[in-house]
């Protein structure tokens, strides 16, 4: 593919995107600080993308920006998703599309002082699936321990905290959805 077809065809892409995430320009303008009439002038193929306005949009959709021009397959289909830490927990993003569910594989070290764990609470569906270790999860007045194997799913506007009771880090898969969207279980 030249690169004349890659930037013609990023127009499309920007549009497509902004729609799966039920976007308006003005929400997106709004989320980016990009003008209303530059992000429909790159909608519509009228503006010439510029990496000043693809990095902002990128973040927006929640996509790499080789996925943001459509650029063509390198032949290696591995997903390279870099680990994210926050307050010594590991998150490493499974899902590539922007909105709807988001998968997570979570590492979570030990956790030294829970005594006076901080509930929180938040929009969304969570699920979790043990995958390595021991999770604690506190969700309302429950307080329960899994194991490798066990999963949990629950509407995060209840009071909750997770976290690693030991001995050993503990590994989870967790699915998030926006309110209102669950995981559907068949057996």
């Amino acid at each position: 593919m030249m690169d004349q077809d890659v930037l013609k065809n990023v127009g499309p892409r920007l549009r497509q995107l902004r729609l799966e995430r039920e976007a308006t320009l003005s929400d997106l303008a709004e989320e980016t600080g990009i003008s209303l009439s530059t992000l429909s002038r790159l909608e519509s193929g009228q503006r010439k993308p510029t990496l000043e306005l693809l990095l902002p949009l990128a973040r927006a959709h929640r996509v790499a920006l080789d996925e943001l021009v459509d650029a063509p397959d390198t032949g290696d289909p591995r997903i390279r998703s870099k680990p994210v830490t926050r307050h010594g927990r590991t998150f490493i993003s499974l899902t590539r599309r922007p909105g709807g569910l988001q998968s997570f594989k979570m590492v979570l070290p030990t956790v030294d002082d829970v005594a006076h764990p901080t509930l929180q609470t938040h929009e969304g569906y969570e699920w979790l699936y043990v995958l390595n270790g021991r999770l604690r999860l506190i969700l309302g007045s429950r307080d329960m321990v899994l194991e490798p194997g066990e999963v949990v799913e629950f509407d995060t506007r209840t009071p909750h905290w997770i976290g690693n009771p030991g001995p050993t880090p503990c590994e989870v898969l967790a699915i998030f959805g926006p309110q209102g969207e669950r995981m559907h279980v068949r057996s």
